[in-house]
């Protein structure tokens, strides 16, 4: 489903834009495959936990500095996120364009809030939220940011 077109409508979708039945996919799943756009123009994949939110449109994901996906995203931050049913034959594609937080550079700074919350989201409370907050400054963590504004696929039944 495209997005509408209101001169005053905000970039993105809505719930209301979304095909039920394709969001239904999206939110039986935090797991899916990320796309980007490597240097030559060929697609790089990499799988991702996401959490989704449909009233924004917004997907969000923790992800590392230094990987390949957010060198491709900075270069060109076009990406399609591919979350597929269970059983394989349902699917749903997210498209837009990427933004990311900072990279996370204190375990008490923005960028960190913002790795816990996508944590819970995705995976509920983590035992031991200290250690988690160093290893995100650790590691460079950053949150990647995808706005919806085009989705498509094969809904179930």
């Amino acid at each position: 489903m495209d997005r509408t077109e209101p001169a005053d409508r905000p970039e993105g979708l809505t719930m209301t834009d979304l095909d039920p039945k394709l969001l239904e996919v999206v939110r039986q799943r935090n797991l899916g495959s990320l796309a980007t756009i490597k240097r030559d123009g060929r697609p790089q994949l990499s799988n991702v936990n996401f959490t989704f939110d449909a009233d924004t449109a917004l997907l969000r994901a923790s992800v590392t500095d230094d990987r390949a996906k957010v060198r491709n995203l900075r270069r060109d931050p076009r990406a399609s996120v591919l979350v597929s049913s269970a059983d394989g034959w349902s699917y749903t594609v997210l498209e837009g364009d990427v933004t990311f937080s900072e990279v996370a550079a204190s375990p008490d700074d923005a960028a960190v809030e913002e790795l816990v919350e996508v944590y819970r989201l995705v995976a509920g409370e983590h035992p031991d939220w200290d250690d988690y907050r160093r290893a995100m400054v650790h590691d460079r963590r950053l949150v990647l940011r995808l706005q919806v504004t085009h989705a498509y696929g094969m809904p179930p039944g």
